[in-house]
């Protein structure tokens, strides 16, 4: 379902405080209107994990002190377009930070008990794995996407409980 060129890694954050997930509303550009994790694009020279810590503070105003990976996301986009749409996306669960959560330019963050995530405004990849990193497992997955941004194929798999 892969695409071998043009992927670009990603990163994607949640934070978790016991039964609560932190989800944020994104108010611009691309996922406009869609509830999600906090993260986004690499710069020059910035491993995951570095990228994953600049993104959260930029978009929420929240250092991460502690964070797990729980997987990795294969995007693809038919036709295979020479575009930004075909990504590997790094997801971690951020369990400590400092700072509360703010809305900026870009993000509009807002808690969510863990049984009432918004799944009919999100992506329509999330249904199929964030259930599995909500109950402490990790994840590799693969999601074919139209042009339109529609989900037309996946295939998701757990590949470890969380400690």
């Amino acid at each position: 379902m892969r695409s071998p060129d043009n992927r670009f890694p990603m990163t994607l954050v949640f934070l978790r405080d016991g039964d609560k997930i932190l989800l944020a509303m994104k108010k611009r550009r691309f996922g406009e209107g869609k509830w999600n994790g906090v993260g986004g694009k690499l710069e020059p020279g910035e491993t995951i994990e570095q990228a994953a810590i600049r993104e959260t503070q930029e978009e929420i105003n929240v250092t991460i002190d502690e964070m797990h990976p729980v997987g990795v996301l294969y995007f693809t986009q038919e036709p295979y377009l020479n575009n930004n749409s075909n990504v590997d996306v790094h997801v971690f669960v951020a369990d400590k930070w400092t700072g509360e959560p703010v809305e900026t330019e870009e993000m509009k963050p807002q808690w969510f008990n863990v049984d009432d995530v918004p799944f009919d405004n999100m992506w329509p990849d999330d249904p199929f794995w964030l259930p599995y990193v909500i109950e402490g497992k990790t994840v590799e997955g693969d999601f074919l996407f139209n042009e339109a941004f529609d989900l037309v194929d996946h295939d998701v798999r757990v590949t470890s409980e969380v400690a």
